[in-house]
């Protein structure tokens, strides 16, 4: 049993942005999968919103939620995969570019949506006025074939999780609920929450963006 002390690692905001990203991109695929293009458009601008949030968070928001704090270049990932790097609270040198790869594919994933164009051309994204007919349809089969990418990419970060659980006996899942995990290694740096001011900033900034796509992005 880990008998390390349990340290803060994740924030609220952090943790907030994965579990409602879960949710709105299951209720996405069933709202894609019944029909509902109305509630599946509301969804997409929702993790619009929370996409903008957490790239501005990535820049300005706590310490482990800092692109900076978990971005390793290819020796870090080399010698991490050959176990010579010390156990991490937070992203690994690995994890933290799956992180980069999920945020991109679900921007194309996004962007994609928005400016698609259906077959008579009545369900379309609120932005499908600034492409032709045939961009329209080519942007809604790489909202398709991203879709499968990501649902890939989801998958691998479920083995992952299970892979650590199983064979290194460490919960990746709980630290993302609770905020708190052990302190594998004594001498990493506490936890240095974001500010108010800059989870305000980023809140403020992410459901503007999506209000003014979902408005047909006017200038």
């Amino acid at each position: 049993m880990n008998r390390a002390p349990r340290i803060a690692v994740w924030d609220i905001p952090t943790r907030l942005f994965h579990w409602v990203l879960v949710g709105l991109l299951a209720f996405s695929w069933w709202s894609a999968e019944n029909g509902r293009l109305d509630w599946h458009l509301t969804s997409g601008l929702s993790i619009l919103a929370l996409l903008v949030f957490r790239l501005i968070w990535g820049v300005i928001g706590s310490s482990t939620a800092r692109f900076v704090g978990f971005l390793r270049g290819p020796r870090s990932i080399a010698a991490y995969l050959r176990g010579k790097t010390p156990p991490v609270a937070g992203h690994n040198p690995l994890g933290g570019w799956s992180v980069v790869a999920m945020l991109a594919v679900l921007s194309v994933q996004v962007g994609s949506g928005l400016l698609a164009v259906d077959v008579d051309g009545i369900e379309s994204g609120p932005l499908s006025y600034l492409v032709e007919f045939d961009q329209g349809r080519t942007a809604a089969s790489i909202h398709d074939i991203s879709f499968n990418v990501l649902l890939a990419l989801i998958v691998l970060h479920v083995l992952t999780i299970l892979f650590y659980l199983v064979v290194r006996r460490r919960n990746l899942v709980g630290p993302m609920i609770t905020g708190r995990d052990h302190a594998l290694d004594p001498a990493a740096a506490p936890l240095r929450r974001g500010k108010l001011w800059a989870f305000l900033l980023s809140l403020v900034v992410a459901v503007a963006a999506a209000w003014w796509v979902a408005s047909g992005a006017p200038v």
